[in-house]
């Protein structure tokens, strides 16, 4: 069977909202273009100061899961993004520039007793992704289907964050590619390891509301939270939505 791009995200502000795309360049050594760009940091962090930080620095859909349901239109040229939330009025800024009027659009949005939000940061030379080195994320929607069918519904792919979505693999096969590349388009990447999962993904991303067991059911049925992989971009090139997908 043929592997082929299904869908193709990214995530601008990391824990914001998810943005689909029908192409994108990507660049060796580097994230997806655009992707956790910038990151909320959340009360009691240490400031990364332009450096990499780990995600519990942040305010995330892990431990709030209305944010989970925020989606995100980046308009690269005029240097704003407009957020969308069910129960948000919309709201255009410059994530560069002064964010306080978003940070009161999004502090009900983060759940009681968690760390609200105080800043928004930007990563100097690369995305704010979960991984301490430029990740690509990754997912099957095989893998997403043998997961809806042991939590006896449909999830959405949104819960899951990936910038890629690979349609044509066998359900879980993604795991096996660990060490191998990936032809997409005109680019190459290597993929580093399996991507452990947290309680975002409990979070129905239309409403906010944790309507599933997600790690529930790895646990049970797999043994394990994985859910995905991570890769690094090796070749850069352009890959668009609908592209083969080949074991280099």
């Amino acid at each position: 069977m043929t592997t082929t791009l299904a869908a193709l995200w990214r995530h601008p502000i990391k824990g914001h909202g998810r943005e689909r795309l029908a192409s994108v360049t990507l660049v060796p050594g580097q994230t997806l273009p655009w992707d956790r760009t910038w990151a909320v940091l959340r009360e009691g962090a240490d400031d990364p100061q332009g450096d990499w930080s780990p995600c519990n620095a942040f305010t995330r859909g892990a431990g709030s899961p209305q944010l989970m349901a925020i989606t995100a239109d980046l308009n690269e040229a005029a240097g704003v993004i407009t957020l969308r939330h069910p129960d948000r009025p919309d709201i255009t800024f410059d994530p560069d520039g002064e964010t306080d009027a978003f940070l009161d659009w999004a502090a009900p949005l983060v759940a009681e007793g968690r760390p609200g939000p105080v800043r928004v940061v930007r990563a100097a030379q690369r995305g704010m992704t979960d991984t301490p080195f430029p990740s690509i994320s990754i997912c099957s929607t095989a893998s997403l289907a043998a997961l809806s069918d042991a939590v006896g519904h449909p999830l959405s792919p949104d819960r899951f964050r990936a910038n890629l979505w690979l349609d044509g693999l066998e359900p879980w096969t993604e795991a096996d590619l660990v060490g191998q590349d990936l032809r997409i388009g005109g680019a190459t990447l290597r993929v580093e390891m399996r991507n452990t999962r947290c309680r975002a993904t409990e979070a129905n991303p239309d409403t906010g509301v944790r309507d599933a067991d997600t790690l529930g059911a790895l646990r049970k049925l797999w043994g394990h939270i994985d859910f995905g992989i991570y890769a690094t971009v090796t070749d850069g090139g352009t890959i668009h939505e609908g592209d083969t997908v080949v074991l280099a």
